[in-house]
């Protein structure tokens, strides 16, 4: 019976000391650079949250934080870089509705199961769309994109992410008309192409379009939004226009992998928290046109499913399936 015995003390010793790595790990996380990767392109409103978030992150956990830009596929390049890195939270993924809750409703065979393959940390915020053109585009409401799109073959609209692509295709199947996707990987070269009149019409988020807007190198055409956007009263609503169903908003979050130690995520988790809540970050959010949306992991999972029911429930009604 000894030897037995010491076997199984043996076994018992050699389970514990993963245990007492990852206790240490928690404690002295993290001792090293954190990478944060961002699906889309620079110079969207989802890379700017990345940058302005990671920053305020590394300041306060005592480490650099450096932003990797992944664009493509839809964000499933970026999160199949966030699959193929070890679970241990130093790698983060910024996701927006696009591939967290889109992608599953219209890609088939999707190498990733975005309710088991990732972990919230933290909702960051919440932006309406809106539908931009030229300043001197001869589309100068949401009546002249009807108008257009009923003639020919349908009008092209740019989008970046299957997001934009939903809720443009949505608002289509509203108006009775037809829209061609234009696909981009990110935000930046659509408002390049509208401004050189190489685009007549996208759906993009607001947080990057609004200082052109603003600077009145873009004209908005309509918010996606319950309301009006604050920062552009002027600018009317999709759901005032005639079309009350219609509601949109793109987010963004923070993820780890699935696997990650739950005490690694809820100090990643506890350490947003903090940082959400200041003056700084509301300011930021202002600034970009964005609303704070200071969701933890629970409340953001459960945030999560009810957009992918959402978005399955628009894309029945638009008549879009996946492909």
């Amino acid at each position: 019976m000894r030897p037995l015995a010491s076997l199984l003390a043996g076994v018992i010793l050699l389970g514990a000391v993963p245990a007492a790595r990852a206790a240490e790990s928690a404690a002295d996380f993290p001792s090293r650079p954190i990478r944060v990767i961002v699906p889309f392109t620079s110079g969207s409103g989802s890379d700017s949250s990345a940058r302005y978030y990671g920053e305020a992150l590394g300041k306060l956990l005592g480490q650099s934080v450096v932003v990797e830009n992944r664009p493509g596929a839809n964000g499933v390049i970026g999160i199949q870089a966030l699959k193929n890195a070890p679970a241990d939270g130093y790698t983060i993924l910024l996701a927006s509705n696009s591939p967290m809750s889109v992608n599953p409703i219209v890609m088939k065979n999707l190498p990733y199961d975005p309710l088991n393959d990732l972990k919230p940390v933290a909702g960051l915020s919440r932006n309406m769309n809106v539908f931009i053109t030229a300043p001197d585009s001869p589309l100068k409401s949401m009546a002249d994109v009807v108008a257009a799109a009923r003639q020919g073959n349908g009008l092209p609209v740019a989008t970046y992410s299957a997001g934009y692509q939903l809720a443009a295709a949505w608002f289509a199947n509203l108006a009775g008309v037809r829209f061609v996707n234009v696909p981009y990987k990110g935000q930046a070269q659509i408002m390049t192409d509208i401004m050189g009149k190489q685009l007549q019409l996208a759906l993009v988020d607001t947080g990057g379009a609004l200082t052109l807007i603003r600077q009145g190198k873009l004209r908005a055409l309509a918010v996606s939004g319950e309301q009006r956007h604050h920062d552009m009263p002027d600018v009317p609503t999709v759901r005032e226009l005639g079309y009350p169903d219609y509601k949109q908003y793109s987010w963004v979050s923070f993820y780890v992998r699935a696997g990650t130690p739950d005490d690694i995520t809820d100090k990643l988790a506890g350490a947003m928290q903090r940082i959400l809540k200041t003056p700084e970050s509301l300011a930021f959010m202002q600034a970009k046109g964005s609303d704070l949306m200071p969701y933890p992991p629970r409340e953001m999972r459960a945030f999560q499913q009810a957009e992918i029911d959402r978005f399955r429930r628009v894309a029945a009604a638009a008549g879009i399936h996946a492909e």
